[in-house]
């Protein structure tokens, strides 16, 4: 098993689903760990489960101006970033195309792909002069086929595998991998924002017949982040029960 004792590790949307499962995969294999998430209460109890001198900084990752701030809150505390987990997203509504409104198309973009983009941008320049790093962002299934009704949750994810591909080629002179995993549907609290049609849809497109478990995308991304993942970068890795067609 990885240890990552003595690594510190960025994870956003860290309270809850994936984050959490990636939160607690890490720590038990030594990594001090840094929750970034919008609902700070909800970090401060996950940090406070995790112990560990585990921390949580509320941050609202659309903001550059927030992931600024819980930047500089991080390095005070722990002094470096080996690893960013970026898990934080959201679903948005169900709708087709014409029907999507134009507010929360943007909402869901600058949360997905926006956020994405300023967490990389923030914690990379750190990486950068450590010679030393790992990112894994956190795409969709959504994100290679387009999900219908999900035009805005499907484009952001889109965005985030392009974003990851580019990153990773721009830092591939270093000891710095960035790759992105595309999971298939887990039951998180992000099924509350989708409708009951939405959900079956996307459990009948799972050859496996099951939803994805949070501990199997938190063992697959362990690896992505540790030091053994030396050569892969700018890669896409499925978790999509055998949905994905590439």
């Amino acid at each position: 098993m990885t240890d990552f004792s003595g690594q510190v590790a960025v994870i956003t949307g860290g309270a809850q689903g994936i984050g959490l499962a990636v939160c607690e995969e890490l720590q038990r294999r030594g990594a001090r760990i840094v929750i970034w998430d919008q609902d700070a209460q909800l970090a401060r109890q996950a940090a406070a489960e995790l112990g560990a001198d585990s921390l949580a900084i509320g941050v609202d990752i659309a903001d550059w101006n927030s992931v600024c701030a819980a930047r500089d809150k991080t390095l005070e505390a722990t002094g470096r970033v080996d690893i960013l987990v970026n898990s934080a997203g959201v679903a948005g509504m169900n709708a087709t195309v014409e029907d999507y409104p134009v507010d929360e198309f943007a909402k869901i973009v600058a949360i997905n792909l926006n956020g994405t983009f300023h967490v990389n941008k923030a914690l990379v320049p750190g990486m950068r002069a450590a010679g030393y790093g790992r990112i894994v962002n956190i795409a969709s299934i959504a994100g290679k086929e387009g999900n219908p009704n999900a035009s805005a949750y499907s484009a952001s994810k889109a965005g985030v595998i392009g974003l990851t591909k580019s990153l990773g080629k721009e830092l591939s002179g270093q000891d710095i991998a960035v790759n992105c995993v595309t999971p298939a549907a887990a039951r998180t609290r992000i099924f509350d924002q989708m409708s009951q049609e939405h959900i079956d849809y996307m459990l009948s497109k799972i050859p496996r017949n099951r939803f994805l478990e949070v501990k199997e995308a938190a063992s697959m991304i362990a690896w992505l982040v540790s030091r053994e993942n030396s050569f892969t970068t700018a890669g896409v890795f499925d978790l999509s029960g055998g949905r994905a067609t590439y």
